[in-house]
């Protein structure tokens, strides 16, 4: 069995679909593909695919993550341009690498997320950012299928800063604007209760009355492990990369070798 890790975007008004639609689209995406896919046991068999901590409805994100499990083996490279042709402009397959390693979860401790304020001045964002910081707690209140509950979001977040205002739109499109524009880049840790952008945007509210007076513009630059030394966000993988690339010159070593070791038919 070939076990395949897939990287995956939801950009534009796809942003708004659920993990449900998206596990659908990619369900039909595999079939018109002609993926082998390996199948669960049981009386309703499933095709084997893993998902790992998809973004929330209504985010976008550069870097969504799923493993699946093939009966015969493919190219990464040729599975990827077939199944992102298989799936609508949003829903982009933008890598794929053979898994050579165990924990692809685990390897998923930190996002980077990036939040988009229209109509917010960036010296006021960047004021609210070194409020949310300097504060020990923010406690923040989330409606749970439990009922309301209250929690600490700045425990989970790692550093909160103001970026340069980026001109490239949801679309895709490049075009100036006169209104004002803030970003804010966050980098915060997966913890339980999970931390997500919008406990953030409920925090600088709470410690610097900063309310933006359209919904934010959330995306997820990046999710990996994060490393403690550098305060970075890892590629979580690299790690598949670099034991296929190691594997590559070793195995064509030992199959050489043992082509020049084996007899020749006929020899005595």
């Amino acid at each position: 069995m070939q076990r395949i890790r897939l990287r995956y975007t939801k950009r534009g008004r796809l942003r708004f679909t659920s993990h449900r639609d998206f596990q659908r689209a990619f369900e039909r995406a595999l079939r018109r593909a002609e993926v082998p896919m390996a199948y669960s046991a049981g009386f309703t068999p499933h095709p084997k695919v893993s998902y790992a901590n998809a973004a929330p409805t209504g985010t976008g994100s550069e870097a969504e993550y799923l493993e699946i499990a093939l009966t015969d083996a493919r190219d990464p490279d040729t599975l990827c341009e077939l199944l992102d042709e298989s799936l609508p402009t949003g829903l982009d397959i933008i890598e794929a690498v053979e898994s050579r390693t165990s924990g692809l979860a685990d390897r998923l401790t930190a996002s980077v997320w990036e939040l988009r304020l229209d109509g917010v001045e960036a010296a006021q964002a960047e004021a609210a950012a070194d409020a949310f910081i300097a504060a020990e707690t923010v406690e923040v209140q989330r409606r749970t299928k439990n009922g309301m509950r209250t929690f600490d979001a700045r425990a989970a977040v790692v550093s909160l800063e103001a970026a340069e205002a980026s001109q490239v739109h949801d679309d895709g499109t490049d075009r100036p604007t006169d209104k004002a524009c803030a970003i804010l880049r966050l980098v915060v840790r997966h913890v339980t209760p999970a931390v997500r952008p919008d406990d953030v945007l409920s925090g600088l509210r709470a410690v610097a009355d900063l309310a933006p007076p359209v919904p934010a513009a959330v995306t997820r630059l990046a999710q990996g492990l994060f490393d403690e030394e550098t305060g970075t966000v890892t590629d979580p993988l690299a790690p598949d990369r670099e034991a296929v690339k190691a594997a590559s010159p070793a195995s064509g070593g030992s199959a050489t070798a043992a082509a020049a070791t084996a007899p020749v038919p006929g020899s005595a």
